[in-house]
């Protein structure tokens, strides 16, 4: 019994302690603040951002599944096709399209060569880069898969007008620019704690 009410009294002090738990803003941008001073919309942004993430790579993933690739590769091979044009996309303009390195794209890209899905082409511009293409077979699986794609596109982002749309695609440049910003800030804070 002595052993219960022990509990007890430490469970209920440890409620108190929970409750008086108050968290600190998360943010200190005034425009991203609610007129009670409140960051709770900021913060419930970003769990339904993180959301989002996993969701769209949870699709992505998918996607390549249905043609026997990763969801990375997936991705690179739209990105390809989207930007090849008649003559063909450089490696380092499709790492810049994708915000990854170079050297991931030339990874993948020998992988996805290797199994028929991608062609390397010279570069008439510059001897020392190559052009990438979908090669045929990659071309076929994509227009396969296309009607799978519209049908999971249009139900996720169908709930989008026209309007809020055009403000996503802008507030999303925004972020990728402020994010990109923060990744170097979080890098150089790890260096500094790898000197020390």
């Amino acid at each position: 019994m002595k052993t219960s009410s022990g509990s007890s009294r430490k469970a209920k002090a440890g409620k108190r302690a929970s409750a008086d738990y108050d968290l600190a803003l998360t943010i200190s941008l005034p425009a991203l603040l609610d007129d009670q001073q409140s960051d709770r919309r900021f913060r419930q942004l970003v769990q339904d951002l993180l959301t989002l993430a996993r969701r769209l790579e949870t699709a992505r993933d998918y996607f390549g599944h249905q043609i026997n690739v990763t969801g990375p590769q997936y991705h690179l091979l739209m990105t390809v096709a989207q930007l090849q044009g008649a003559t063909g996309i450089s490696i380092g303009a499709v790492a810049q399209a994708m915000h990854v390195s170079s050297s991931f794209v030339t990874a993948e890209t020998g992988k996805l060569s290797d199994v028929g899905l991608l062609r390397k082409l010279p570069n008439p511009s510059d001897r020392r880069s190559a052009l990438l293409k979908l090669a045929p077979l990659g071309r076929k699986k994509i227009d396969g898969l296309l009607g799978e794609i519209r049908a999971v596109n249009d139900l996720f982002f169908g709930p989008l007008t026209t309007r809020s749309f055009a403000a996503l695609c802008a507030s999303g440049q925004a972020l990728v620019r402020g994010s990109r910003e923060a990744m170097q800030y979080i890098a150089r804070k790890l260096d500094e704690t790898l000197e020390h």
